[in-house]
């Protein structure tokens, strides 16, 4: 008997994506509907019956709260419809910023939104997810997890698109992965210190920048939010340089203004397709692709998940007897 191929759907939005990662992949293009109803809930139907395949829904999560329900929805239907093993591609992964209880009574969101994402699908792989109290997704997610890197492909980007660059971090934080993206372009790199004063305030002090002057100033960040740490950097950069700042990001969330007021004052703003912008120059596709891939083909798992219980039809009562 022939095996089926895997079968992938996409959530509206991340069409381009898993058509990307289906061709890398050799899997099969699921077709799903979904809608909303006048009063707002979600409707959704697999028109490619999942039944005796392994398939993977593709959904990246900037702003995931009107996404999780119909991650969670699909999820249910196709293992209600047969399939054998359901994963998640979350190129952008979510709710990753609270993870420690500053003030009495706040929600740890990090831990509770990997909880229940854990408890509908099998599997989960992402890009660069914004650890920062934990070493892995491993420590608040209880399924197989993936955290694929994007610093090769800006590397090649870089390597291939600026020349005599000078990488630079926006914090301390960013030292050893900007070192490891330095390391792939064989470019010096500095570090910059920051200081977070709120949600959309920073301060931004530049190191010498000694013997590296004549270099195009290249800074790179995982997140591009509210962009105020690029944006101070990039003026500061500006005095200090005679280049103009190219500014990459990994994911481009971009709230409000942020991306115009960066990109008028940058030489240049690139990101990744983790997240779909106008910016996207860099394709992550191939590396998601690669991890993918491999828990997509695992074999499903050989005890019963008593988080899931078998779907049972309930029969339709007829009350007029």
């Amino acid at each position: 008997m022939t095996e089926l191929r895997p079968l992938l759907f996409a959530l509206p939005g991340n069409e381009d994506m898993a058509a990307a990662l289906a061709s890398h992949m050799d899997a099969e293009l699921g077709e799903i509907e979904t809608r909303r109803f006048p009063d707002e809930e979600t409707y959704l139907r697999l028109l490619t019956n999942p039944a005796g395949r392994s398939i993977a829904l593709v959904c990246t999560l900037d702003r995931p709260d009107l996404k999780f329900l119909p991650i969670v929805f699909a999820a249910s239907a196709a293992r209600q419809l047969g399939a054998i093993r359901v994963g998640l591609v979350a190129p952008y992964l979510s709710y990753l910023r609270q993870d420690k209880r500053f003030r009495d009574g706040e929600a740890i969101t990090s831990e509770g939104f990997a909880k229940a994402l854990s408890s509908e699908v099998d599997w989960l792989v992402t890009v660069d997810p914004h650890l920062h109290r934990y070493g892995s997704l491993d420590a608040i997610y209880s399924i197989p997890s993936s955290a694929v890197a994007a610093a090769p492909a800006i590397a090649t980007w870089i390597s291939a698109n600026v020349p005599d660059p000078l990488l630079i971090g926006p914090d301390s934080e960013s030292d050893q992965w900007v070192a490891s993206v330095a390391a792939l372009v064989g470019a010096p790199y500095k570090v910059l210190i920051k200081e977070r004063l709120g949600d959309r305030n920073v301060r931004i002090s530049v190191p010498e920048l000694e013997g590296l002057t004549g270099r195009t100033p290249v800074l790179v960040d995982d997140i591009a939010s509210s962009a105020q740490t690029m944006l101070q950097a990039t003026r500061l950069l500006r005095e200090r340089t005679s280049e103009p700042t190219i500014c990459i990001a990994v994911h481009a969330l971009f709230a409000q203004e942020s991306f115009a007021e960066l990109d008028a004052v940058a030489g240049a703003v690139v990101t990744t397709n983790t997240v779909l912008h106008a910016s996207n120059a860099i394709d992550v596709s191939p590396a998601i692709a690669l991890d993918a891939a491999r828990l997509i083909n695992a074999p499903p798992p050989s005890r019963t998940d008593q988080r899931r219980p078998a779907f049972v039809q309930t029969p339709i009562l007829d009350v007029g007897k």
